[in-house]
């Protein structure tokens, strides 16, 4: 068994240390309001999809020269106005120098760019008419959640997808919900949740391809309770690699190179590499024998942590 932080727990010590002892602003980001967990979310037009890259004008973008093999800025149409005429050009011999195009060089790639998340899960809108049997529990300074109907009662077809698709929320007190709600479930689950599970990979891989660092690293946590959720999870969840590994390509190197220091980040669960490498051991020990060779596949520098 891999030892697993509580996450839902964790979002107000991680708020605490960064608010509190760091002294940084990061933190929850809250929608505009109250602050009440009754206040309404904005309406967001359907098109607008989460995990896409958000848009820019194109018309700014560098343009690829095939005569100089560069790219160069993209010039605007030029009007016969704009043309020197007789005798207002540069004199030979006057030592001034002609102003040439500056090479604006390739575009970034933007691999790691956040993509679009707006707040339109399926989980929110649910919540938002009491259609969830949830509620928030204020024991003194700690706050859980309560759940109005036994766990054993839960339908897990219907209700587990849900509460995954609600783990890209990066407000509160919907993203807590959402994830400890998904705890509470895959801690109760066992057998039931094994069905389930191709309705799971959308909601994930929508989440991991937001790359907002702590959308992806609650991913990847919830990702190995799932895997140690039931016997047979970590198999069934092996055709599904080719979805929800390529993120784990981009961040499996994502740590601080800090000399003879201590980077507490991995024992706070917030150094993405560290919980990169984690997901794939877990699933690595649990997909069964095939597990290797397509964890391999996708992500080429993982070496394998029970070959010795």
């Amino acid at each position: 068994m891999v030892d697993v932080h509580n996450v839902a727990d964790s979002l107000f010590t991680n708020e605490y240390r960064d608010r509190k002892l760091a002294g940084k602003t990061t933190g929850t980001r809250t929608p505009a309001g109250v602050g009440s967990c009754f206040d309404a979310t904005d309406v967001v037009r359907l098109s607008i999809q989460a995990q896409k890259l958000e848009t820019s004008d194109r018309r700014k973008e560098p343009q690829w020269s095939q005569a100089t093999c560069t790219y160069l800025p993209r010039s605007k149409k030029q009007l016969p106005t704009d043309f020197l005429h007789t005798g207002a050009g540069i004199a030979p011999g006057s030592g001034k120098k002609a102003l040439r195009a500056k090479d604006g060089g390739p575009p970034v790639a933007g691999a790691r760019m956040r993509r679009l998340n707006p707040p339109n899960t399926t989980f929110r809108r649910f919540y938002e008419r009491s259609d969830l049997p949830i509620r928030m529990d204020h024991h003194g300074a700690k706050t859980t959640l309560g759940w109005k109907t036994d766990l054993a009662a839960i339908d897990y077809q219907f209700y587990l997808p849900i509460f995954f698709d609600g783990v890209r929320e990066v407000t509160d007190p919907i993203r807590f919900m959402a994830i400890k709600g998904t705890e509470d479930m895959l801690a109760a689950g066992g057998d039931r949740v094994l069905p389930v599970i191709p309705q799971l990979i959308v909601p994930l891989k929508t989440a991991l391809n937001t790359r907002d660092p702590s959308v992806v690293g609650i991913t990847l946590q919830l990702l190995q309770r799932l895997v140690e959720s039931c016997d047979l999870a970590g198999e069934a969840l092996v055709p599904y690699y080719r979805q929800l590994l390529p993120i784990c390509n981009l961040y499996i190197n994502d740590n601080k190179n800090l000399g003879d220091r201590i980077d507490y980040g991995q024992y706070h669960t917030v150094c993405l590499g560290e919980q990169v490498l984690k997901t794939l051991a877990v699933l690595e020990a649990r997909g069964g024998p095939d597990a290797f060779i397509n964890i391999k596949y996708m992500v080429p520098t993982y070496e394998s942590s029970l070959i010795h």
